[in-house]
């Protein structure tokens, strides 16, 4: 691919402007009948893989956690979510866009984020009704700079 085209990616797949790239191993916890398919399948263009589910039995580059009030103890997701990726991934958390089902407040979201040892570097909105946080490890702080 030219470099033209790759900056077109970048400003017409969603994923690719997030940061995502050729090749990472992307992980997807929490998936049901209610995630947003397009955002799935702009990943998957972008990576140029299909995502691997929580079977998978390796590290990822990134996981992408779908997470809804009713899922449990978010601090405790999260924590298992470090455990499946490389060092220096990240993690996707996406949660309900305020006033739908399963919604979790912002500040429920940074403290479960804190407590877990994770730093949040952007919040984005994923199609209607997804709103997505990029959750880092201290370490992928130091040597990420340019997401």
């Amino acid at each position: 691919m030219s470099a033209t085209a790759d900056h077109a990616e970048e400003r017409t797949n969603p994923a690719a402007k997030l940061g995502f790239e050729p090749g990472q191993v992307v992980q997807e916890i929490g998936y049901d009948d209610d995630v947003e398919q397009g955002l799935r399948e702009a990943i998957e263009a972008v990576t140029g893989q299909e995502l691997v589910d929580e079977d998978y039995d390796d590290v990822a580059d990134v996981v992408l956690l779908w997470f809804r009030d009713e899922d449990g103890d978010l601090t405790d997701a999260l924590v298992d979510a470090i455990g499946l990726i490389d060092e220096g991934g990240e993690i996707w958390l996406l949660t309900p866009k305020t006033g739908r089902d399963g919604y979790i407040e912002p500040s429920d979201i940074n403290e479960a984020a804190q407590t877990a040892g994770l730093s949040q570097t952007r919040s984005i909105s994923w199609g209607k009704d997804w709103t997505g946080s990029r959750l880092i490890t201290p370490k992928a702080a130091k040597t990420s700079t340019k997401r």
